[in-house]
């Protein structure tokens, strides 16, 4: 088909499917690239000499396709690529990010230590109360962050865990500084759920969007555990894929 007759084939459909063509024509064409905010709606309105309704109606349709999010008061950004998030004896934040051809970091929110609940202590193989390194971060891949986490250290084993965390956020680092060369996955945990109000400002998604929900541990390597971590990824961001070579007993589930 010539351009032409592609315009005027266009020009048949709904004024709003127009827009949405439109627009999926900018994203694809690299007008507005992965992680770009979109005009505003009074900006694109004006582009097309539309009123907000009709133009809506097209960004719900890119909505709907994840080729952007929305962010009510953030207006609409461009959607990346999932990133493909391996799940398995060495899971590293920053390795799974490298492999989807984007910039991984981590933007650290608190740390603090404190007394460990009875999950936390169970897990950690720690006395009830015992001193807990908490930290709380976003993952981000490039500049759109795909994760919040909460991770848990035994503090006696890691005195200076959260000096190490303040020089560079990266947990394999940390453990490098003090002294613990390699770790690996002992578990993970999966499960489906709704971004509540704090998930979804760090997420910058609306509540009660899908997310994905883990729970991990991870262990040195005569098993004793180091870290155990709740994680809420985007679920529109992120491809969960599971390493065969992800040791039982728990795995996924």
């Amino acid at each position: 088909m010539t351009t032409a007759a592609a315009e005027a084939e266009m020009r048949r459909e709904p004024v709003w499917r127009q827009i949405y063509l439109a627009l999926s024509d900018d994203i694809a064409c690299g007008r507005y690239r992965s992680g770009d905010r979109l005009p505003s709606e009074a900006a694109l309105a004006a582009r097309f000499g539309v009123n907000r309704h009709t133009l809506r109606r097209a960004l719900a349709q890119l909505r709907a396709e994840g080729a952007v999010h929305v962010r009510r008061g953030a207006g609409a950004t461009v959607s990346a690529p999932p990133v493909r998030y391996t799940l398995g004896l060495r899971t590293r934040f920053r390795d799974n990010i490298a492999r989807s051809g984007r910039l991984g970091h981590r933007k650290m929110l608190r740390m603090e230590t404190l007394r460990a609940d009875a999950e936390q202590a169970e897990l950690l193989a720690l006395a009830p109360g015992a001193a807990v390194h908490v930290a709380e971060s976003i993952g981000f891949a490039d500049n759109v962050p795909i994760s919040h986490a909460v991770s848990v250290f035994p503090a006696a084993r890691f005195p200076e865990l959260a000096r190490h965390l303040a020089e560079h956020p990266s947990v394999s680092y940390a453990f490098g500084k003090a002294g613990l060369a390699d770790y690996a996955r002992a578990w993970t945990r999966l499960r489906a759920g709704l971004a509540n109000a704090l998930q979804a400002r760090h997420l910058r998604i609306e509540p009660g969007t899908p997310v994905l929900l883990t729970r991990s541990l991870n262990v040195d390597p005569a098993g004793q555990p180091v870290e155990y971590g709740r994680s809420c990824f985007a679920a529109d961001r992120v491809e969960m894929a599971v390493d065969a070579g992800t040791p039982t007993p728990a795995g996924i589930g």
